[in-house]
């Protein structure tokens, strides 16, 4: 029986409607100053807790005040351009009324916390890569997740968009997984809307 549901973030319950990518320019404008591209940059990104000035920092790229100001504008802009997805609330909200404890799991930057919090507040356990220091599939996020849930792996399923990091990965951690496929094209056992994963859950 399951008793919570743990739910990735971006591509599951929220979209962003205008993509400006900052922290990818942050990495091009590296790439342009010399500095080969790493195999770890991007974890290195959100397992840190660190805006996009922190970032800056912390890979040393020199950059005028007006180059990051930019950057800071493209995120502003793409920040305040995240919606929920319809269905979202209406999953929530009928998963929450049955009692189930509700979890979200993601990989991002630190920044993009913000808005998820205000558009998603009131969930029971809000699971950060940059705050756990791991990022999905690693076991180590899905650990601090099944721990702040309070229930054993077996009673949690969890959903997303991305079939190793939200299916296969929490499956390996006893979790039940499941994959969110929005594009209708169900190329696995999969869901292709929340309303249905819910529908399911309560059955």
């Amino acid at each position: 029986m399951v008793q919570a549901v743990v739910f990735d973030l971006f591509g599951t319950l929220l979209q962003i409607g205008e993509r400006r990518h900052p922290f990818r320019q942050l990495m091009q404008h590296l790439r342009l100053r010399g500095r080969a591209p790493r195999s770890d940059d991007a974890r290195k990104l959100m397992t840190h807790n660190l805006g996009l000035a922190g970032a800056a920092s912390f890979f040393n790229a020199r950059m005028s005040h007006s180059e990051l100001a930019s950057l800071e504008t493209d995120l502003f802009i793409e920040l305040a351009s995240i919606r929920l997805f319809d269905d979202t609330l209406g999953s929530l909200t009928q998963l929450k009324d049955a009692g189930l404890k509700l979890a979200v799991c993601s990989n991002l930057a630190a920044p993009y916390a913000i808005p998820a919090k205000l558009l998603l507040p009131g969930l029971d356990v809000y699971s950060w890569s940059f705050e756990v220091g791991a990022i999905k599939p690693e076991p180590a996020i899905y650990h601090q997740v099944i721990d702040q849930l309070g229930c054993d792996a077996s009673a949690i399923a969890m959903i997303g968009d991305t079939l190793e990091a939200d299916a296969l990965g929490p499956a390996r951690q006893g979790m039940q997984g499941h994959h969110l496929q929005r594009n209708g094209i169900i190329a696995d056992p999969g869901f292709t809307s929340l309303a249905d994963f819910a529908e399911f859950i309560l059955q």
